[in-house]
């Protein structure tokens, strides 16, 4: 009897063997088939990536409030945060603790988003005014001090008027084309500007409406945060094997590290930067102080090209009233972003990004490419996160080989040994060809 149970199971082991040796075909079959799906998915980005972009857009415009709040639910969970640690030790000192905590957190969300509201109430309650009033003196002032700049120059040049008579060539013939376009285009086609203008205010009041939501997004962001990471990680961990979940998490922690350590620290960099530029520029009173402030202290927030970007129209705007104060300005600017890019960047920031300044430079230019001013502030920290990926593949593929991770031990490298696998040094391929 035992015989027979015996054969009985051995025939069910070598069906079922018989039934699995199906399964390298079928891997197979699904390699081609993602394969083939890579292929069309690479080919519909390289022909059809306008459609593909304007498809974005159009998801981005109506994801835009969500988006936003966000973007300030990221910004503002430290002053949340802060809030709900001050609020829990008046709740333990009560004796109230757990039966608080959600009506605690709610009410530190709402704090930190009056808190953020206040601080861009009051920063534009300094700096609009004074802004307003330095464009309107800039232009009733303006052929005052194109006059002005002239005579600078013409004194500058001791008596040569040849360069002088160019540029009043030349502005006369700007004074011409726009009283020409004032007759004949602007008031023509009045109709269309006030079109123009009514569909612009709209789009403000778009833009309003969808702050306004963002900031109600932002407060129920705040609040169920722990909720929806515990759903990312049951997602997470319900379609992916253990390594794989785990090096997932990781690499989302690492995302936020760098996002956050690279927006936050540039935003208080730019904002030291603009307020050291104020104070320098009032103490030797150079024109438009606090307009040519905001510009840099904005412009700053774009790595690498910000400060070229804020410094050739604030230096225009200095240069029109004093050519003198121009130059000063220059070179002020120029030692400031050397103080900021060696002392006070590397040590708000750090290395929150990792990337050398070639690729920081690669970055911004593809990301100002692909989606202009926005590309040009995300892009960064966006390809800091792609390196990071890529870094980490590399290294898996190198421990697979038993091969070092250091960059530096292969700068002098020339090959790779086959029977053991170790770098070369000093032997050329060629020569290790024609030995083998």
């Amino acid at each position: 009897m035992e015989k027979v149970e015996e054969k009985q199971i051995a025939r069910k082991h070598k069906k079922l063997s018989s039934d699995w040796n199906i399964r390298p075909y079928l891997a197979m079959g699904l390699t081609f088939f993602i394969v083939f799906c890579c292929c069309i998915l690479v080919v519909c980005i390289l022909f059809r990536f306008n459609d593909i972009k304007s498809g974005f857009g159009m998801l981005g415009r109506i994801a835009q409030p969500i988006l936003i709040g966000l973007g300030i639910g990221y910004l503002i969970n430290p002053i949340m945060m802060f809030f709900e640690r001050w609020l829990l030790k008046l709740a333990d000192i009560k004796g109230g603790r757990k039966k608080f905590r959600r009506l605690i957190r709610t009410l530190s969300s709402i704090l930190a988003v009056l808190v953020f509201l206040m601080v861009i109430a009051m920063l534009l309650s300094m700096v609009i005014p004074e802004v307003s009033e330095n464009i309107s003196n800039l232009v009733d002032t303006m052929p005052a001090q194109i006059n002005s700049f002239l005579v600078h120059l013409s004194e500058w040049e001791y008596g040569n008027h040849e360069i002088t008579a160019i540029l009043e060539n030349y502005l006369k013939t700007a004074a011409d084309w726009f009283q020409d376009w004032l007759k004949n285009s602007l008031l023509p086609q009045t109709k269309d500007y006030v079109a123009t203008v009514t569909s612009g205010v709209m789009n403000v009041l778009a833009a309003f409406k969808n702050i306004i939501i963002g900031l109600i997004v932002s407060i129920y962001v705040m609040c169920e945060k722990e909720n929806f990471e515990g759903q990312a990680k049951k997602i997470i961990f319900a379609f992916f094997p253990a390594r794989a979940a785990n090096q997932a998490i990781q690499l989302f922690h690492t995302t936020n590290d760098i996002f956050g350590g690279f927006i936050k620290g540039k935003l208080l960099d730019s904002l030291i930067i603009g307020i050291i530029c104020y104070i320098v520029l009032s103490i030797i009173k150079m024109p438009y102080t606090l307009l040519v402030s905001v510009i840099v202290g904005v412009t700053n927030i774009i790595p690498f090209f910000g400060p070229f970007i804020g410094a050739i129209p604030s230096a225009f705007l200095i240069l029109l009233d004093d050519p003198l104060y121009a130059l000063y300005f220059v070179i002020f600017v120029v030692i400031l972003q050397q103080v900021d890019g060696n002392i006070i960047g590397p040590k708000i920031l750090g290395d929150s990004t990792g990337l050398s300044s070639f690729w920081v430079m690669f970055a911004i230019l593809v990301g100002s490419g692909l989606f202009g001013v926005m590309g040009m502030l995300l892009g960064c920290p966006v390809f800091a996160v792609i390196y990071y990926i890529m870094q980490k593949t590399v290294h898996f593929f190198l421990n697979k080989k038993k091969l070092p991770e250091s960059t530096r031990v292969y700068i002098e490298a020339t090959g790779v040994d086959p029977k053991d696998g170790k770098l070369w040094y000093g032997k050329y391929v060629d020569e290790m060809q024609d030995e083998q």
